[in-house]
């Protein structure tokens, strides 16, 4: 697509972004996360000497990404503008749109968040859990607010997603207009909150130059279907449904929940609710009145044996195939109160996300094997319905707003290109849209936009626990090496004061070999780098060179032997107590 450029705003680098180089009267526009992936949702807009932020996400890790819990983008840039930073806006409450949150706030404390009303509750809930960031101020926002900052206006319209109180944003700069849309689909018999059609074409006759918009069900024909037709399906199961009932759906789907909920309740059945974070929104939702049913619906776990299967049903996380979810536990027999039974029902209302349905899929298989009825979502089984527009709905935002520039946003790259392509069929012209990557920066100027050929600094930041530092690449490396191939450790006893091996090194291995049947695998190994210890230390060395040695001794041999690279680590054992310590760390082994 475009290709349009200016390269005054380049970095004599040709790498990095500098402020210096762009002139102040432009207004910048970039990603830090969500673009070419689906997670951490993270856009700029950038005027003189003041940022604003729409959105702030984490990444969930892919199967590959052993022991990480989040990915965040890299924070480098805004540290360092810090003080420019004016105001983080929040369009709704998903953990790809808000989970960065609580990394962000350490590194940057941004004193003003708006957020609307659910996904402050959803803030307020996830801050409150660290201890330096409870009672932090987020304000309330709603269709009807107008935030103002030197250089910014931003406005805001209702729009219809799978969780209450979701926004778009209208950003008026000096250079422009801008319209991020979050995340919307068209529900023509919506639940909850309608789409404002009528502000976004008032925005559009205002004239949009850059439109910023949801790309996920690009390659996704047609319209999606209405929640009120999922609703009724689900209802209609729940009445016909003899015995125990088991319902896994997105924990965030708070108007699906209230639906689940308002059915059971209609039916005559209690409701139990397991899984940390269904239990936090539905307490939410209580609170807010979106669930809107009496106190006596729900009872405790512990009364599940004291109801008749046909008076029970088990809300539950899961839907995802979580191995630590509620429903996996059901599934693989480990969950405190619920076992399965043969003609117990389980109701999947939600579709695997992409690289989700091997996980799904076992989870499923293993409640089929228990005896249970699996019902999952299908063309004649409407169990659910998407948050994301379809390409039809994308066409329709696109004439709404009726924008000048185009920029795809939210989704993979394959997802970016379509909807460029979408919107080169609504007639904007394939020089005016931009498919961008994390850090590309585009700026207005005049209401034209370019595309700089500078990039600001982004990367994934893998997170371990809840150190916002991250954990660096070669990290992930070793932690995939460590799963494929295993270690190996070699102890080494040394005498420095003398510069010389006290006797041959003992090897410890996890993961790598069966070690019954590879002792003469490691004898031969030891022998090797005793000798080539012997041999350096013909000549001063240092701790350093001996760790060397071993590794480039020991990692082609085993490779020869094995065709596998374990990690290999040295532990050099210096004199008084080497013979002792080596002892002890054999016979632990």
């Amino acid at each position: 697509m475009s290709d349009k450029t200016i390269r005054s705003g380049r970095h004599p680098s040709g790498t990095f972004y500098d402020a210096s180089y762009q002139p102040k009267t432009d207004t910048l526009v970039y990603a830090l996360g969500g673009l070419g992936e689906i997670g951490k949702n993270m856009y700029c807009f950038e005027h003189d000497d003041e940022i604003i932020i729409v959105d702030a996400g984490v990444k969930f890790p892919d199967d590959e990404l052993l022991g990480v819990d989040y990915v965040i983008p890299d924070y480098t840039h805004l540290i360092r503008n810090k003080e420019k930073i004016k105001a983080l806006f929040i369009t709704h409450g998903h953990e790809d749109h808000i989970g960065g949150i609580p990394f962000l706030l350490s590194v940057c404390p941004i004193e003003k968040i708006y957020a609307p009303r659910f996904a402050k509750a959803l803030i307020e809930k996830k801050l409150s859990e660290k201890r330096r960031l409870a009672n932090w101020p987020i304000q309330q926002i709603d269709s009807n607010s107008v935030i103002k900052t030197e250089h910014f206006t931003v406005e805001f319209y209702d729009t219809v997603h799978s969780i209450p109180d979701s926004l778009g944003v209208l950003i008026t700069t000096p250079n422009g207009r801008i319209v991020e849309t979050g995340d919307f689909k068209f529900d023509l018999t919506p639940i909850g909150t309608n789409t404002q059609y009528q502000k976004i074409v008032e925005f559009g006759a205002r004239g949009v130059t850059l439109l910023m918009s949801d790309s996920t069900n690009s390659e996704v024909e047609g319209f999606s279907i209405s929640e009120k037709k999922v609703a009724a399906t689900i209802q209609d199961i729940i009445q016909k449904t003899p015995g125990r009932l088991i319902v896994s759906t997105f924990a965030s789907n708070l108007y699906r929940l209230a639906q689940i909920i308002k059915s059971a309740r209609n039916c005559g059945r209690k409701v139990i609710v397991f899984g940390r974070s269904m239990e936090n929104v539905v307490d939410i939702g209580l609170r807010m009145g979106t669930i809107d049913v009496p106190e006596d619906t729900f009872v405790q776990a512990n009364a599940i044996h004291s109801l008749a299967p046909n008076e029970l049903c088990i809300i539950c996380t899961g839907s995802q195939g979580e191995t630590l979810a509620a429903l996996s536990r059901i599934a693989n027999g480990t969950h405190k109160h619920v076992k399965i039974m043969p003609g117990d029902t389980v109701v999947f209302s939600s579709n695997p996300i992409p690289g989700n349905a091997i996980s799904v899929g076992g989870t499923i298989d293993l409640l089929t094997r228990k005896g249970a009825n699996v019902l999952t979502n299908a063309m004649l089984n409407s169990l659910h319905t998407t948050g994301h527009a379809s390409k039809e709905e994308q066409k329709l935002m696109l004439q709404l707003v009726r924008p000048k520039y185009f920029m795809p946003v939210h989704g993979e790259y394959k997802m970016l290109k379509q909807h460029a392509q979408s919107g080169a069929e609504t007639g904007i012209p394939e020089e005016r849209i931009f498919v961008c990557a994390n850090g590309d920066a585009l700026f207005l100027r005049n209401e034209e936009v370019y595309r700089c050929t500078a990039r600001i600094q982004t990367d994934a930041i893998y997170v371990d626990g809840n150190d916002s530092s991250g954990l660096s690449t070669s990290v992930i490396k070793d932690r995939q090496i460590l799963a494929d191939n295993g270690m190996v450790a070699v102890i080494v006893c040394i005498d420095s004061r003398h510069n010389k091996i006290l006797c041959k090194p003992g090897i410890v291995s996890r993961g790598f070999v069966f070690v019954k049947e590879s002792q003469t695998l490691f004898r031969e190994a030891e022998t090797l780098v005793y000798e080539a210890l012997r041999n350096a230390m013909k000549q001063k060395v240092t701790f350093g060179d001996l760790k060397n040695c071993v590794r480039n001794t020991l990692e082609p041999f085993l490779y020869q032997k094995t065709n596998r690279n374990p990690i290999v680590i040295p532990v050099i054992l210096n004199h008084k107590d080497a013979m002792a310590k080596r002892k002890t760390a054999k016979a632990s082994a």
